[in-house]
């Protein structure tokens, strides 16, 4: 079982009484000093095992706090850390530790229970194992197994969606005593991977939105003959919280989503400055958290299902949305499809996606590159946070960016983290021009941009996140857009397309009915609580265009 070490010179006997209630799944070890848990700690590697976390006093007898942690974090980079300070000490040791918290030193502060059912303490503790158990351990329980010999694009691809949709998944080879089952339940021939879904039924998908479509339901469940009230295209954190507020208020609503819900945030390891979370939460529970909350609702989701034609409805009538498996009508449509990652555009480094090559953060990712080098391209708080979450695996993480740093970029809160991991090193004007390797990414190239160096490095995993690029080829022209391809509303459109010399409302597009949030908005700001305030802030207006009276 992962292991719990406690570093408690003064009130062991308290703190293991407290974990107590984690001896079924966990091993709970206490310590008295830091070299002890250290010494434990390298044992349990060593011997094969996991720790999963490190709490310590906010006094220990032979270290700071804090160099303690960097001394731990040494020895296991991927255990949570957690100061559980006695409340004779709570206070006073705080103003000291706090900005050791900022920097990613530890993860969460907090008192020790003076009592029985200190439920505020233990759901931090949760909250920090359910982490761990996501992005480090392997599911105990799978609600999907994927048969595979071998590492390939679609195998990581059909987990990374199952990881950012929250559904446990583990991948075995074929010639496993798990492989051999769920390959005797498969008609037919293998050709791999092979997935066997929640429905016990295995099969052989060509792509990730076979998959999605099988776990979520087929295109025929579209009822073409409803009217919805308001059609949200995207699921990212502005579609989520536009599905929210107009379900809650009971407006029928469904909600299309192309790939994985949650959008680029989903894919976030850990976003650490949304507010009412102090702990931060990953981009995939955040995103599930308000897809659960939508469905409460009544909203209805449709996952995997591409929107490929926005057909304008005449004057009262209402707009028809296209997909591949039959249309969807609204009388109000928002459009949420945020951006995607632009592309490298490197014909060696294209050819290896999927096989060491990432855009986005790809989490799943992650554990693939225990003990390598690694490298993410870009400046924003998405690259930013793929660093820090690689770290825990990776040997080195190196950040390339063509400008002369990360202060016009990122949030000071990363910036600071990135500072003191000892794995991460920023790289400034440079640029990946080229890369390859024999099956998977082995080298690239990279670039000074000042001088015109060029520079081979040996590298196993390559993860770009090179800023925004808007698909909205599905719209028609009666939506405006920017040079970039953004969509314009409000004030933001041209004047000679305003209606009697008034400019559409804050969000709303040229289409009379059709709004737009997030990130695919020209002029908004690219963070996920601005998102998720427009998904909100548009619903008022959709009211309004629904109801003019109100």
């Amino acid at each position: 079982m992962p292991a719990l070490i406690l570093v408690s010179p003064d009130h062991a006997a308290e703190l293991v009484d407290e974990f107590g209630r984690y001896l079924r799944d966990y091993d709970v070890h206490a310590t008295a000093t830091t070299a002890e848990a250290e010494a434990l700690a390298q044992r349990i590697v060593d011997d094969g095992g996991q720790v999963a976390m490190f709490v310590a006093e906010s006094q220990l007898p032979d270290a700071h706090v804090l160099e303690a942690f960097g001394r731990l974090r040494a020895v296991v980079p991927t255990a949570r850390r957690l100061v559980a300070a006695h409340w004779s000490r709570f206070l006073a040791d705080a103003p000291a530790l706090r900005a050791g918290l900022a920097k990613g030193k530890y993860d969460a502060y907090l008192l020790m229970p003076r009592g029985v059912r200190d439920e505020e303490f233990h759901t931090a503790v949760c909250e920090l194992l359910s982490d761990w158990g996501s992005t480090v351990a392997a599911p105990e329980v799978d609600s999907a197994r994927i048969v595979s010999p071998g590492p390939d694009a679609l195998t990581l691809a059909i987990r990374d969606f199952l990881d950012r949709m929250g559904l446990p998944n583990r991948t075995y080879s074929p010639d496993s005593e798990e492989g051999r089952l769920v390959l005797a339940s498969l008609d037919g021939d293998p050709v791999y991977p092979v997935v066997q879904s929640l429905d016990g039924v295995a099969f052989s998908p060509r792509s990730v939105r076979e998959v999605a479509i099988r776990v979520y339901g087929p295109p025929s469940e579209i009822d073409e003959s409803t009217v919805n009230d308001v059609a949200i295209v995207g699921a990212g954190p502005a579609g989520l919280a536009a599905a929210v507020y107009a379900s809650s208020e009971g407006l029928s609503t469904v909600v299309l989503e192309a790939e994985a819900v949650g959008g680029q945030a989903g894919t976030s390891s850990m976003i650490r400055n949304y507010l009412g979370f102090p702990r931060g939460i990953s981009g995939m529970r955040l995103a599930q958290r308000a897809r659960n909350q939508a469905i409460r609702f009544g909203t209805r989701f449709f996952t995997g299902w591409s929107v490929t034609e926005l057909e304008p409805g005449a004057p009262g009538e209402p707009h028809l949305l296209r997909t591949d498996g039959g249309d969807v009508r609204a009388r109000a449509v928002v459009i949420a499809t945020g951006v995607t990652y632009r592309k490298l555009r490197v014909p060696g480094i294209e050819d290896l996606v999927g096989l060491g090559v990432f855009y986005g953060s790809a989490m799943t990712a992650a554990r693939e590159m225990e003990g390598a080098d690694v490298i993410v391209v870009g400046g924003g708080n998405s690259a930013g946070q793929a660093a820090i979450h690689l770290s825990r695996f990776a040997r080195s993480v190196t950040i390339l960016v063509r400008r002369n740093g990360l202060e016009a970029t990122m949030s000071q809160y990363l910036i600071g983290e990135i500072a003191y991991n000892p794995r991460i090193t920023v790289q400034a004007c440079s640029e990946v021009v080229d890369g390859g390797g024999e099956g998977r990414l082995e080298w690239v190239t990279v670039r000074d941009t000042r001088s015109g160096t060029e520079t081979r490095r040996e590298v196993s995993g390559l993860f770009l996140l090179l800023g925004a690029e808007p698909h909205c080829e599905w719209l028609p022209d009666a939506v405006a857009r920017d040079r970039r391809g953004f969509v314009l509303t409000g004030r933001d459109v041209p004047s000679e397309r305003w209606t009697e010399e008034l400019p559409p409302a804050s969000l709303a597009t040229t289409l009379p009915g059709v709004f737009a949030v997030g990130d695919v908005r020209a002029g908004s700001m690219k963070r996920v609580a601005a998102a998720s305030g427009e998904g909100a802030s548009v619903v008022p207006l959709v009211h309004t265009w629904l109801d003019p009276g109100t």
